[in-house]
């Protein structure tokens, strides 16, 4: 008889699962070929850790000290402990359950007609009580828990990702405000020197006040410059602060390296292995999974439940005599809605439909991880050819300067031609500085898109 019930039971999961996989289609992603087109390398710049990538020990300090610190992170990180224990109550409601109640009452009647009656009451007992898992509801909660579970370990992952990446963009940034600053310090204190120069010609009647008023302009212009680049630098050490978990304050920080020397071309991997890669595409697929559980969770809600009870102890009206008072009851229970208008039906039909969300959200974010990792290797490719082109045009832009003062020095060119010479070499030094910013950026960009900077994080077994 056992074995037949067994035999029955099976059936039954086995069913509901096939109902369940014929109404839920499953995600059609029919990836290319291959990431970028031309690109089919094996090894991808995400299997590096971050800090191998990033090799400024003053960031990678600052990185551990914002993975440590960060609210987001350790939100995140709770959040991922709140879904573990759900998850450990989904498991265990597949198994029996046993609870034990010890009590005592002294009840008194004195209904119309009757004598007063006194009724007590001391009883010890223990309850067995087991769901037999019929139509899977027990199952698919356990897999929904599970699911839900791994997709919050999925976002721990993604949030040290994208951490990783906020803190390395804002130190890069940060650094190049600082460089630009130096830049216009030292192009400050040139112009205030030809300030003096030019009023030394004036005065001494070698040139017209022209000059002179023109030197003031420009030592103006550029002085103008120095507050509002303070400001964002100033803003940026806030930014940085508070991602560490910090009250704004000094951040401490490299120089720009000018002379970098950047990699020409970085590896992409494969179609197969980047989905595997980026944990916000696998915290999507584990939504997925837990939608799908979902929905068998519904359809098994629709039918009986069985529920069996065993219980056993002692009870007696008084306490010298309750253990020679055994006490044993069972109880098979079934219940299920008789008419409940169509409710459990339709909550069915809402648990296909947020599958129906999950799958189309799991498709479109692989679509987007596609776009951001051929953006990221485009931008990146061309960070780098604009990089040499500035480093070349600030060359030029120095010889410019040295010409012009040579040829106003010889009478062949006017003031304002040196002036506008140290114009565009004052442009030329921030547009590097810029270039090679952006350089170390569309860096971060494409091993962030690659799924980089996750990798040191192992959560406990569950």
């Amino acid at each position: 008889m056992k074995r037949i019930t067994l035999y029955i039971c099976g059936a039954l999961l086995l069913m509901s699962s096939c109902s369940i996989q014929k109404k839920c289609k499953t995600p059609e992603l029919n990836l290319p070929s291959q990431i970028v087109e031309g690109e089919c390398d094996s090894l991808a710049l995400s299997d590096r850790k971050w800090w191998e990538v990033y090799r400024d020990t003053t960031l990678c300090a600052l990185i551990d000290r914002t993975l440590e610190r960060n609210r987001k992170m350790r939100s995140a990180e709770a959040y991922m402990q709140q879904m573990a224990e759900l998850y450990r109550v989904a498991k265990v409601g597949r198994y029996p359950s046993l609870s034990a109640v010890g009590k005592t009452d002294h009840k008194t009647t004195e209904y119309y007609g009757e004598r007063h009656k006194d009724d007590p009451e001391v009883s010890l007992k223990a309850t067995l009580s087991w769901e037999l898992d019929l139509w899977g509801n027990l199952r698919w909660a356990k897999r929904k828990g599970e699911a839900e579970y791994l997709s919050s370990v999925e976002g721990v992952r993604a949030m040290q990702m994208t951490l990783v990446a906020e803190v390395a963009t804002a130190y890069f940034e940060l650094v190049a405000l600082d460089h630009e600053l130096e830049v216009l310090r030292r192009t400050v204190k040139t112009r205030e020197e030809n300030v003096r120069q030019a009023k030394l010609r004036f005065e001494g009647g070698l040139t017209s006040e022209t000059p002179y008023q023109q030197a003031k302009v420009e030592y103006a212009s550029a002085s103008a410059l120095i507050p509002d680049l303070e400001l964002r630098i100033t803003q940026k050490e806030n930014q940085i602060s508070v991602l560490a978990g910090d009250y704004p304050s000094k951040v401490e920080r490299a120089k720009m390296d000018i002379h970098v020397q950047m990699p020409v071309d970085l590896p992409v991997g494969l179609p197969s292995t980047l989905l595997q890669r980026r944990p916000d595409v696998r915290q999507a697929e584990q939504k997925l999974k837990a939608a799908l559980a979902g929905v068998g969770v519904a359809y098994a809600d629709r039918f009986p439940r069985l529920m069996i009870s065993l219980a056993g102890g002692w009870e007696n009206d008084q306490f010298s005599h309750l253990f020679k008072s055994p006490y044993t009851y069972a109880l098979g229970n079934v219940t299920s809605s008789i008419f409940a208008f169509g409710a459990k039906r339709a909550k069915y039909r809402a648990s296909l439909m947020a599958y129906e969300q999950a799958r189309l959200e799991y498709e479109q974010k692989v679509l987007e991880v596609f776009r951001e990792v051929n953006d990221a290797v485009a931008s990146y490719r061309q960070m780098r050819k604009t990089a040499e082109l500035k480093m070349n045009l600030k060359e030029a832009a120095r010889q410019y300067v040295v010409l012009a003062k040579s040829q106003y020095i010889n009478g062949v060119t006017l003031y304002i031609d040196v002036l506008d010479a140290q114009r565009k070499y004052f442009d030329a030094q921030v547009a590097e500085s810029n270039a090679i910013r952006n350089e170390h950026l569309a860096l971060v960009g494409l091993y962030k898109a690659l799924g980089g900077g996750w990798e040191d994080f192992r959560p406990e077994e569950k």
